[in-house]
């Protein structure tokens, strides 16, 4: 008989949320168009209430382009029953599209942002200069959750973890 106490599963707070995305930069951006679903992994930076990214012209932005809601998960996994996850839900928006709207204070801060990631962004010696079309994904809808084993839940708060 194994001994292991069973897994405890709970929800994230606003902050545990706010902090696994503020400390990773890959996630993946899921979205539709008609009746069928893609999830393709992508860079992002997260900055109050926004997911900064960038990527090319291609399939993935005209799917999005005809239904702007995508979801974006991010995950940090260090075992079968020890792992965090936060699904983000909310509205896709291009900023900079054209070189006129490079003044735009939501291409401005999506660019630093950006920089501070991967400083050669949109730069000469830029490693992916395909990559040209800043996005930004606003949190409409949030919720993490996370998986946790050998630990024993709070009797009194069974949502704290000891």
């Amino acid at each position: 008989m194994d001994n292991r106490p069973a897994p405890v599963f709970r929800e994230l707070h606003r902050d545990e949320i706010d902090a696994l995305l503020g400390r990773n930069n890959v996630g993946r951006i899921a979205f539709t168009f008609h009746d069928r679903v893609d999830i393709e992994p992508i860079n992002y930076v997260y900055s109050w209430g926004w997911l900064y990214g960038r990527t090319s012209k291609g399939a993935k932005l005209d799917m999005i382009t005809h239904n702007r809601w995508v979801a974006f998960e991010v995950d940090e996994v260090k075992g079968l029953f020890d792992w965090q996850s936060v699904v983000v839900k909310g509205p896709f928006e291009i900023v900079g599209a054209d070189t006129w709207a490079q003044h735009d204070p939501g291409f401005i801060r999506g660019l630093e942002l950006l920089r501070l990631l991967l400083p050669e962004t949109l730069q000469s010696n830029d490693p992916v200069p395909f990559r040209h079309t800043v996005f930004r994904i606003h949190v409409d809808e949030v919720r993490g959750r996370e998986a946790n084993s050998g630990t024993i839940p709070d009797r009194e708060n069974p949502f704290h973890i000891r």
